[in-house]
């Protein structure tokens, strides 16, 4: 079976397995997401969840971020990891906020590239979540390891891995895609013995059955599909 093949099943299966599938970061705006996204860098999503409540409390606007000072801001963010460099990006993004567009996240891809500390990832986690704009899609470690296991991309740099998916995935499922590998990885396709026994999409991998064979899938019942 051919990529495009593969992307067009992939595509239909999916959604019925992760009918649910959402970012799962909570946000209730785009710049409480874009905080979100900048704290999940080399965090989980739950620590991030355990923050931000006290978080959007205290801080309401981006003049409330920019003017916040950095050893307060620093040790409200403590506990999600590198929370001296975390506070400069938000209070040098949020400057840029409130100075250059008046206090409202922008939405397009070459604006929020403008915010310092944003890089393509965060820009397209708020622009296809906040806005429900599809530029580009999320490539972050799960998406990368389940692109390179499902065979849609042979290279490691995410911006690489995310022209070749954008190639084969249809558009409109740009948001989407990133959501459904992001909850496969979690839940099944495991960085370490991936539970290709049980998986859900088996049949359209190249790797299960390599995997199965050669033992880097945890052992468990006979794969479905």
């Amino acid at each position: 079976m051919k990529i495009r093949e593969r992307v067009v099943q992939l595509v239909k299966v999916l959604p019925e397995v992760y009918p649910g599938a959402h970012c799962e970061l909570d946000f209730k705006n785009p710049l409480q997401l874009l905080i979100a996204t900048i704290l999940s860098a080399q965090c989980t999503d739950k620590r991030v969840n355990m923050v931000t409540p006290a978080l959007f409390k205290k801080y309401r606007t981006a003049k409330d971020y920019a003017n916040a000072l950095q050893t307060e801001l620093e040790n409200a963010i403590r506990s999600t990891g590198f929370f001296r460099n975390k506070a400069k990006s938000i209070r040098a993004a949020t400057s840029t906020i409130d100075k250059k567009f008046d206090g409202k996240v922008p939405d397009s891809m070459e604006e929020l590239r403008e915010l310092p500390g944003v890089g393509r990832k965060t820009a397209n986690v708020v622009l296809g979540n906040a806005f429900d704009r599809n530029e580009g899609i999320v490539v972050d470690t799960h998406v990368a390891r389940l692109s390179q296991r499902l065979r849609l991309t042979r290279h490691s740099d995410a911006e690489k891995i995310e022209r070749d998916l954008m190639k084969v995935v249809p558009r409109e499922h740009w948001a989407n895609w990133s959501h459904w590998l992001i909850w496969h990885g979690r839940r099944r396709c495991y960085a370490r013995k991936p539970d290709c026994g049980q998986c859900e999409i088996f049949r359209l991998c190249p790797s299960g059955k390599i995997y199965l064979r050669t033992g880097v899938a945890k052992k468990s019942e006979a794969a479905n599909g």
